[in-house]
This record gives structure tokens, sequence and C-alpha cells, in this order.
């Protein structure tokens, strides 16, 4: 795990001084809401439908134990204990009062942390595979580059105010767990011909109100030009991008007017302009980046653990659990637990002060004091050895975070909706708990097997409703909530947009609606398919017929 330098540290507090300034006088009327505006953006701070709420940076969703107690301490001390992990990796605190906020980013820099470009029109947090460093599909781990990128980025003099907030993902395993092909930039690690790794690139990738999957860029790039190449894109983007219109400000929209090839053609001129050794990270460096994600020091096991399978075969429960919630790892002994923060009443990527506190407690003990957040709002401990799982399972029972439903249709990437958020025009809280309630027993849940339902309060699809298996958009009209549904979307490997069956459905239509479509994906498919797979096979036109020819 990456740890602060010198200029790190500096960096972070002078920005927490200045902050502290800039709140004072927003707060004894020197400066407007308007001028303010800007200064709490740069600072992750939004004004939502009933309060401020501050983002809290997680480079690449990798935190330590200390990070996450002082994260509880924050919910505790500033809010109403408890907060919500987001599609960025990130954490974000719903109630803090502005004259707090100094205070709270003083705290969190106690820890290396900070909310620095969380929001604005700036390079965000790149996000990365939550499974990063211990997945046995990984071509190598990605955080190193990630770190780099975060390294770059903050607080560029060119790029801090782009047309528009653009998002970087990257991943190192042939499974994309990144969704980087609906990111503004996707970066996968990938070998060449004569056994050398560097980056397939994709760009133009994004959601929002015009979905786009990116397109291919450069089939492989040498690490070493990754930066000097992320350098020419950017510039080009600031030049071309459009700043008379934020619907059509992404980077998506400029290579889709421009096309591909075009838009190729321009970075690689750019990218000829630039004097890489100005940009590029030396050999020094990049080891001395790479050198703090050095593998945990693993113990020599054997890969079937007695204790493990014996748990296994005495407790149905965790038998579950371990189904749909451990993932195989790269090492023998050892596994990834997922962690839910799914339970069927709950809000998605909702986490109490208390659940924070066991979750890093956990973490000291069983993971080498990591804790990875997940873009799909749940949360990482990558290498517990399997004869630490069912203590490690018994304690998150204990905590109310055990629940058995990673990758099912419980398991819901939701936005904060009308709840929340100042954009919503319909609530999607209420939704994924209802689609939840519906569907809560597990065994049946196991049935239906792996299904991602993505849901989204607004056209802006901070719930990435437009890649989900299933995708529901809410809308008003006539002040009254609708919801649209999507069928066909994936976010993996296979990346593609859902297409939109027909008119929207009331609240109290909806969850029947869903039952009906699960219900004839139960009926048709054939050997091991998942939903996505029985949708692909027989098309959108069975669905639209038990979706909208009800008796």
């Amino acid at each position: 795990m990456y740890r602060y330098d010198q200029f790190d540290h500096a960096f972070v507090n002078a920005r927490t001084a200045q902050f502290k300034r800039q709140v004072e006088r927003r707060l004894d009327g020197t400066i407007s809401e308007d001028q303010f505006k800007p200064l709490r953006l740069m600072n992750g701070l939004y004004l939502q439908l009933h309060a401020y709420m501050l983002r809290i940076a997680i480079p690449y969703g990798t935190f330590s134990a200390r990070q996450m107690r002082q994260l509880a301490m924050i919910a505790d001390k500033y809010d109403r204990g408890f907060g919500h992990f987001t599609t960025r990796q990130n954490i974000q605190f719903n109630w803090p009062e502005l004259v707090d906020v100094p205070s709270i980013l003083e705290d969190l820099a106690k820890v290396e942390m900070h909310a620095i470009q969380t929001s604005g029109n700036c390079i965000r947090n790149t996000t990365s595979d939550p499974w990063a460093g211990a997945s046995e599909d990984e071509l190598e781990d990605p955080r190193p580059i990630a770190e780099m990128i975060r390294q770059w980025s903050s607080l560029h003099p060119e790029f801090t105010f782009l047309p528009r907030k653009f998002k970087i993902a990257i991943t190192g395993a042939s499974n994309d767990r990144a969704a980087i092909r609906a990111h503004d930039i996707g970066l996968q690690i990938v070998q060449n011909e004569v056994g050398e790794n560097g980056l397939k690139l994709f760009v133009g990738g994004g959601l929002g109100r015009t979905p786009i999957i990116g397109n291919v860029l450069r089939e492989f790039l040498p690490r070493a030009e990754l930066l000097p190449y992320l350098e020419a894109i950017m510039r080009v983007y600031n030049r071309y991008g459009r700043r008379d219109n934020k619907y059509k400000a992404r980077i998506k929209i400029l290579v889709q007017e421009t096309g591909i090839e075009q838009f190729k053609s321009e970075i690689e001129a750019e990218y000829a302009q630039l004097n890489p050794l100005d940009i590029a990270v030396s050999q020094d460096e990049l080891g001395r980046i790479t050198a703090y994600f050095a593998p945990p020091a693993y113990e020599a096991l054997s890969e079937n653990d007695e204790s493990f399978d014996k748990a296994l075969i005495l407790h149905s429960d965790f038998s579950g659990w371990a189904q749909t919630n451990l993932a195989t790892h790269k090492t023998s002994g050892y596994t990834i637990v997922n962690i839910s923060l799914k339970p069927i009443e709950g809000a998605p990527g909702d986490i109490t002060s208390d659940q924070m506190r066991t979750v890093a407690d956990l973490a000291e003990r069983y993971s080498f004091d990591e804790i990875r957040a997940s873009h799909e709002q749940n949360l990482v401990l990558a290498n517990v050895k399997k004869s630490d799982v069912f203590a490690l399972y018994t304690a998150l029972q204990e905590a109310g975070l055990a629940t058995g439903n990673i990758g099912l249709i419980s398991d819901i990437i939701c936005c904060p909706g009308m709840d929340y958020c100042a954009l919503a025009t319909a609530r999607s809280i209420p939704v994924s708990q209802a689609i939840a309630q519906r569907f809560s027993n597990p065994e049946r849940q196991r049935i239906i097997g792996e299904m991602k339902i993505k849901i989204s309060g607004c056209i802006n699809a901070c719930g990435h409703h437009h890649v989900g298996h299933i995708g529901i958009l809410g809308l008003e009209k006539a002040g009254v909530e609708s919801y649209q549904i999507k069928l066909g979307g994936d976010a993996t490997d296979t990346a593609e947009v859902g297409k939109v069956t027909g008119k929207g459905f009331s609240f109290d239509e909806l969850i029947d609606a869903i039952e009906r479509m699960v219900g004839l994906y139960l009926e048709t498919r054939e050997g091991g398919e998942r939903f996505l797979d029985t949708y692909r096979r027989i098309g959108i036109t069975p669905f639209k017929e038990v979706l909208y020819d009800v008796a």
C-alpha cells in the first residue's frame, strides 16, 4: 500500500489550510455561495438536496485499518454514524456541517487521506480491480500504475479545469472487474509477442445521457510511454472538448464526432511534439512506487485446508456465503473475501461506524492490514488464509456484514437518488430495497445465479444502469416517478450498453415486472447460462412480451 512522501504531506496539509480559510470566508459572508462553489468542489464538497456531502478519495480503492477507523470516527463525530461507498471506490458522508468540514479534512490528513479531485472538471480518482495483486487471472498488479497516474494528475497545471470531469480505470487481469470500457480512458495490462508487459488503451467510454463503450486507441503501449501518451490525450481533449454545452463536453462526444482514426491522428501528432523525458517516470521512481505494492509475506500452505472444508460441511449458512463471497486466490491456501454491503433491507454501499471498526479489526487480524473498496459498492479483504475464513465469517455475522449475495440479484449497484441528490428525478434506494426483499431467499438467489441489477435515479447514470444486465432508470413526468428498464448491459470484457424495453413502470409495477423477466429466464435458460447469456441467445423480444403483454 502506498504511503505519503514529503511532497504528499505538504500538498495535503497546504490544501487543508487553504480550504479552512475559504470556509471561514463563506461563513462570515465575505464570499457568496456562487463564489464558494468552485472552491468547495475542488475539495470534494457538494451541496446535496438536504445538506452538504463530502466525498473522500480512496485511490484505486486501497486503504488500511487505521484509515478505516479514522473514517468511523469522522462518521460518529461529524455525521450520523455511517458512510456510503461509491462506484468510484470512494466514500462519502452525507450530513457534515460546513463549519466542521475543515476539521474533517485535518483529521483525514492525519491518516494520509483527503478529498481533493473527487469533484469538479478534473481527473478524478483512478479506479482499479478490487482483487488486484491477489487474483489468479492477473498478469500484473495494476495499482503501481494507478498510483503513478495519481501523482501525475494531482493538481496538474494544465488539467485542473477540463471541459468536463475525467475518469480513468485500470485492470491487470484478463477478466475486467474495473469496467474499463465505460471510462473516459480504460487501461488493461497486456503482453506483447515477445513477453513484454504494456497497456491496451481504450478511450471515449462513458455513461450518463449518452452511453458509449470505449474504442481501442492503442493495442499495445509500452509502460514507459504511458504518462506522455496520457498527457497527449489530455491536451487534445482540453483543446477541442466542448465548453459551451456540458452535456456534450465529455471526451466520448469528441471521439464520436471526430471519429476514432482522426482522433488518434491528433493524439499521435501531439505526442510527437512532447519531450517524453519531461513527463515519463524514471525506472528508479517506478521501482520506488512498485515496492509499496510488493506481495505480503504469504505462508507456504496447502491449497486444501481441513478446518475450512469441515466448516463448509457443518455450517450450511457458511457454505452458502462461501459459494458467492469467496474468490480464487493466486496463492495456495489463501482466498479473496468479498464483504457485501447489500443487506436485504439496507441502502447499497452504506456502512455504519461500528461496522467500519469491525472491518478494520478483521483486516489487521486476517488480511495484512489492507482493505479494498469495489466499484460495485462492496468491500474486499484480498489476502485471507482459508484456515481463518470461518472465524472471519463469524465476526462478519455478528456485525451484520455476512450477506451472501455477491454477484446475485440482491447485490445491486444503486445511486443515492432523490433521498439525497439534488439532481435526481426519482428514488432509487427504495427500489433496490424492494427488489432485494422480493428475492430475499438465499437459495432462490443462488438458483437465479449471476444477475447484475443497476439503478440510477436520473439520467446522469451514477448507478451505472446502462451496463446492468437489468438496468433501471428513475424518471419523473408530471410529478410522478416512472422507471424505465434496460436489458443486456454489461460492464466486463464483453461490454455492451443495454437496450430500452419500452415505456416505464410505476414503482408498484416495477417489482412484478422484474419477477416476470426472471421467470422467463428460468424457464428458458439452457445448461449453465446466466441471465445475460440467455438474453443474448433469445434476444429482447420475449422479455418485452412478458413485460408488457400482461392480461
